[in-house]
């Protein structure tokens, strides 16, 4: 059933189509985090016109800033297409306004991280970061490989330098991230 309160639309349903409760909190939240440019996007679309993933998926940030800007927060941070943005910045580059829309996704992805709203793919990379310090893990045929190409078996990254490894892992530890991790993926 359609409801209207005071606050805005109730969650419900509408004629089949969910209707969800604004947070009018949402765009502030954004806008104080990084997003500062958000409010200024009048929806032209030339975002979506111009993306490369929108090319070749169902991808419309132009969806996602509109989303946002009415404060519609559960729909924005459980979105798949948060994740399909490469961050080319060519949104960005071409935007009327100059809206910072790289930036307004980046901080948007931290609320949904912090919501616990992670992609399976970013989960287990960011395991292997909490655990390593790595986003990879190294497996023998690798290092196999490396070494027939004359390459030591293990790259010039934290891995062959332990002192750097583990002030990468304390980093990791101090900002929380594990337990970004660990809660990941609702």
């Amino acid at each position: 059933m359609f409801k209207y309160g005071i606050s805005g639309f109730e969650s419900g349903h509408y004629m089949g189509e969910s209707v969800y409760k604004p947070d009018n909190t949402f765009p502030q939240q954004i806008v104080e985090r990084g997003g500062t440019t958000l409010l200024r996007c009048f929806q032209c679309g030339t975002c979506t016109g111009s993306c490369p993933s929108g090319r070749q998926t169902a991808f419309r940030i132009r969806k996602l800033i509109r989303w946002a800007q009415l404060g519609i927060a559960d729909k924005v941070l459980a979105s798949e297409d948060l994740w399909m943005c490469t961050t080319c910045y060519t949104c960005q580059e071409r935007c009327p306004r100059g809206v910072e829309i790289t930036d307004i996704v980046m901080t948007m992805r931290n609320l949904a991280v912090e919501a616990g709203y992670m992609q399976e793919a970013h989960v287990r990379i960011g395991g292997f970061l909490a655990k390593t310090g790595h986003l990879l893990p190294l497996k023998e045929p690798m290092m196999k490989a490396r070494k027939s190409l004359g390459l030591d078996e293990t790259p010039p990254t934290v891995l062959a330098n332990k002192k750097n490894q583990e002030l990468v892992l304390n980093i990791i530890k101090e900002t929380g991230f594990t337990d970004l991790v660990k809660k990941g993926g609702k």
